[in-house]
């Protein structure tokens, strides 16, 4: 019989920074963290690879990256996405606002991917789950260039980010305007997608917890979602590093976290336990 309350806790960023690294592989070998998205882009990715491949526990997904990081195409096959250093764009509003409104980036967008997803392969790690920097795979342009390739990608999980606004207004304050503002684009962004995903049968979680607290995952946060978390499948995703979000990493291997975990009768599981 399933867990009533079954929750993925992921982390973000993998292979960015070898802070980002130790962070995870301590996150999952001495806490609760049971999944990671990889970066394939970033120049510490095969620490994380080699890293992924001693603890063959941490499901590994693809955190695919169209802005705010580095390409896997050279700027001279992709020169309306990045700068000539292989940089994308840091401006998530002009970005997605290019990206949809301009159909000559459609084949250089469609490029970049499959050379992200290519890299991922030849890791020879399995494909865990699939999500976007900054949820860009939720982007509908690069969403349709996704649901096309489907089988070829061999996507079978993916992050449907939507967090209830309802559950955060008594998990933390401040920021009122932009985590409601956050709720109501990625609920938009989800229902739109929610049936494509069903019609591919790739599988998700019922909500996403994390995007409304923006790098600020902490203990104190962890414990009251925790008490209040709905049967069925959830996931917690986070930044942990041992510099910038340490913070987010202290939660993650807190003892007692781990103990109420265990006393909820919550199961951690990973996008493949789906």
């Amino acid at each position: 019989m399933t867990p009533n309350r079954r929750l993925i806790v992921n982390a973000d960023d993998f292979g960015r920074s070898r802070s980002i690294n130790e962070a995870v592989i301590r996150a999952h070998r001495e806490g609760i963290l049971t999944t990671a998205s990889l970066m394939v882009n970033e120049p510490d990715s095969g620490e994380a690879v080699a890293l992924a491949k001693e603890n063959p526990r941490l499901g590994i997904g693809l955190h695919l990256v169209l802005l705010c990081g580095r390409s896997a195409l050279s700027p001279e096959k992709i020169p309306g996405l990045v700068n000539a250093r292989s940089e994308f764009s840091n401006n998530p509003v002009s970005v997605g606002v290019n990206y949809f409104f301009k159909r000559s980036l459609r084949e250089q967008l469609r490029a970049e991917i499959h050379e992200q997803f290519a890299r991922f392969r030849a890791t020879g790690l399995p494909l865990d789950h699939v999500n976007g920097h900054l949820h860009v795979h939720l982007h509908p342009v690069v969403f349709e260039i996704l649901m096309e390739a489907v089988e070829q990608f061999g996507i079978r999980h993916m992050r449907l980010t939507r967090e209830p606004f309802w559950m955060d207004v008594p998990l933390a304050r401040g920021r009122r305007l932009y985590r409601a503002a956050h709720a109501a684009i990625y609920f938009v962004l989800g229902w739109r997608a929610q049936s494509q995903l069903k019609q591919k049968q790739i599988r998700h979680t019922q909500r996403v917890f994390g995007l409304l607290q923006n790098d600020r995952v902490d203990a104190a946060y962890v414990r009251k979602l925790l008490a209040v978390l709905l049967p069925g499948d959830s996931e917690l995703y986070s930044h942990p590093s041992l510099d910038k979000f340490r913070h987010e990493f202290d939660a993650l291997v807190d003892p007692g976290i781990r103990e109420t975990i265990q006393r909820l009768g919550i199961q951690l599981i990973r996008y493949q336990d789906l």
